[in-house]
């Protein structure tokens, strides 16, 4: 039986975070081998008091809280490296907003023997929720991006994937290398697949991003991702063995 682990980064996220927590671990309450890891990346509302309630009713919760405010890549990559049983890793935001009723297509996707195997499975949003300037911005932003990094994948900015732990673990890490998983997990050999998800409105609270400060930081992302690819070197290296007369 395949171990999972559900790893979702939440920074003042009270209000959406214990529901989200409840709703998953009723959706995937008949997988055994399951652990849901929240990783608190610094908040100072009343995130931290809304875990400890939920710990007390949903048992496969753990909650690690970062205590310098570091993004949510570095959130995601303390929730995968602490999910140390886990083969199989599914994200999603902290703000409810991915449904996780969506979550058993990425994994039988994942998973399925009888499909091309893939390294990555990304979430698609369909029926967006965000206002109209935000969903401009963000048709723009993967306009973009397609044409920079050829990743075939219409949403990667979406939060719900699923992937091997073991794959993640080889990809370089920097700050904001979750705007780019499909990207590099094809940069490191892997293909990719997309599944349609729905999209739901936040319930409390609000977005952490505006849309300048998505594009500023948008341009700078995609110029070090440029450079990054353009230095890669991944080769696939052979074993030499000895033969039968000991020559090496």
């Amino acid at each position: 039986m395949t171990t999972l682990a559900v790893v979702i980064p939440a920074m003042n996220e009270a209000g959406n975070i214990g529901h989200l927590v409840t709703e998953i671990d009723d959706v995937l309450k008949d997988t055994p081998s399951l652990t849901i890891i929240v990783v608190d990346d610094g908040s100072d509302d009343a995130t931290p008091a809304e875990l400890r309630r939920t710990m007390a009713t949903v048992p496969r919760l753990r909650v690690l809280r970062h205590a310098v405010r570091s993004g949510q890549s570095a959130a995601v990559r303390s929730g995968v490296r602490a999910a140390t049983d886990a083969e199989v890793i599914i994200t999603l935001d902290g703000d409810g907003q991915n449904p996780p009723p969506d979550i058993p297509k990425l994994i039988d996707r994942l998973l399925d023997p009888d499909q091309p195997p893939v390294g990555l499975v990304n979430g698609w949003r369909v029926g967006r929720k965000a206002t109209g300037s935000r969903r401009f911005a963000s048709r723009a932003a993967n306009a973009i991006r397609q044409a920079v990094l050829r990743d075939d994948c219409p949403d990667s900015g979406c939060g719900l994937k699923a992937f091997r732990r073991a794959d993640y673990l080889q990809l370089p890490f920097f700050a904001t290398m979750h705007r780019f998983m499909p990207a590099l997990f094809r940069l490191h050999g892997h293909d990719v697949a997309t599944v349609e998800i729905g999209d739901r409105d936040r319930s409390a609270g609000q977005s952490k991003y505006t849309n300048w400060k998505r594009a500023l930081d948008g341009v700078i992302d995609l110029l070090g991702f440029v450079w990054l690819r353009y230095r890669a070197r991944n080769p696939e290296p052979t074993e030499v063995r000895r033969n039968e007369q000991g020559d090496a």
